[in-house]
């Protein structure tokens, strides 16, 4: 596995092979960007989504987290990260589609799903447990559906990209451009063991893309 070192090593290949055949192309990134599509994908090191979706540097504009979350609208509390990516892309960047990517072997979606973390201290998973619990409502869904079987699972970190659409929605000026046309929502789901991309479509499931 990398570790630093070998993040500067792949740094110089990057430097002589990829930058250096791309002059023009980073250029013209260096005077500003204007990617089309917002990416919400987890933090997970298996589900890059640039790798996921082929792009190249300029061409999406990615926010990740644990399980790929977007917290509801809210104008209280603390730092709004999430909140303040979203904002930038939607109305400075002016993005007309969003992304919301979950993906299998999710460990947030599963400990969100077990309850792992529940009562612990910060630093000992209280973090985790605060950030996820903003699926406890989907995860008595999944429960009373599915029970504690292998499917409870899938239907938990498909369930995380729902929850972050619906939120989406929360924001006033994301409901206002998709009213008038100006954003369209997608979801999609990676499955990493057979490398398939799932999208919800308009009855509410996924299928292979």
């Amino acid at each position: 596995m990398a570790g630093f070192d070998a993040l500067l090593s792949g740094y110089r290949r990057f430097r002589t092979e990829g930058w250096s055949t791309q002059r023009a192309r980073w250029a013209e990134l260096s005077e500003g960007q204007s990617p089309k599509v917002m990416v919400i994908a987890c933090s997970d090191s298996r589900v890059d989504p640039a790798q996921i979706f082929d792009t190249s540097p300029g061409e999406i504009f990615v926010v990740r987290n644990v399980a790929n979350l977007v917290p509801p609208f809210e104008t209280g509390g603390g730092r709004h990260g999430v909140s303040a990516a979203l904002e930038f892309a939607v109305t400075q960047l002016e993005v007309p589609e969003i992304v919301v990517m979950g993906h299998g072997a999710c460990g947030g979606a599963h400990a969100a799903l077990t309850q792992r973390f529940a009562d612990a201290e910060q630093g000992e998973g209280g973090f985790i447990a605060h950030w996820v619990d903003m699926l406890d409502e989907a995860r008595d869904k999944v429960r009373a559906e599915h029970g504690d079987g292998p499917e409870a699972v899938r239907a938990m970190e498909q369930e995380t990209v729902r929850v972050s659409m619906r939120n989406l929605r929360t924001f006033p000026f994301v409901a206002e451009r998709e009213a008038a046309g100006k954003l369209t929502i997608h979801g999609a789901y990676f499955a990493i063991a057979d490398g398939v991309l799932h999208v919800l479509g308009d009855d509410g499931s996924f299928a292979a893309a």
